[in-house]
């Protein structure tokens, strides 16, 4: 009897470890990103910390130089991306790290292409949870620029075309 009563207390306990473990697993997310035609271009991973979201792009096909990174209010990628809508931006504020009454949740700093076209880089973006207001009904999205942002432009940065986009999926 002490034996059966032992063993279903351990089942008890380890049913409550696994449940606890699960509701305190940080959210996930990831966009496959694709240029405008089609070609792949690699994919960027989302995990929500404490801190805010932990970006991991891994990126390739991509031209040398400095292109903008940003999160965009929808989900949607038809070329030439303009669907994507504009920045992600919850609190109506201006935009870039540079500008006054800035900065929008989706920019994040600029990235830099070397002459592979292929990049791999991590970037913790402080303004953003991987919340509802991020996967509301029409979604957001990751968009690379043909340039990089000036940070302090409104509304855009002066980027230029949107030369890859990916949606952002749970």
């Amino acid at each position: 009897m002490k034996r059966i009563n032992l063993t279903a207390t351990l089942i008890c306990v380890a049913l409550a470890a696994a449940a606890s473990q699960t509701a305190g697993a940080a959210e996930r997310a990831h966009a496959k990103m694709k240029a405008a035609d089609g070609t792949d271009v690699g994919e960027v991973s989302l995990l929500d910390t404490q801190h805010g979201v932990l970006l991991h792009a891994r990126l390739k096909n991509l031209p040398e130089g400095a292109h903008a990174f940003h999160v965009h209010t929808i989900g949607k990628c038809e070329p030439p991306f303009k669907s994507s809508g504009g920045h992600f931006n919850p609190t109506n504020k201006k935009h870039g790290f540079l500008g006054k009454g800035g900065m929008h949740a989706g920019d994040m700093p600029n990235i830099h292409v070397p002459a592979s076209g292929s990049l791999e880089i991590e970037v913790l973006n402080a303004q953003m949870d991987l919340g509802p207001a991020l996967f509301d009904q029409d979604g957001a999205a990751i968009v690379i620029h043909a340039g990089p942002d000036d940070y302090k432009t409104d509304p855009a940065g002066a980027a230029g075309a949107r030369i890859a986009c990916g949606v952002i999926m749970k």
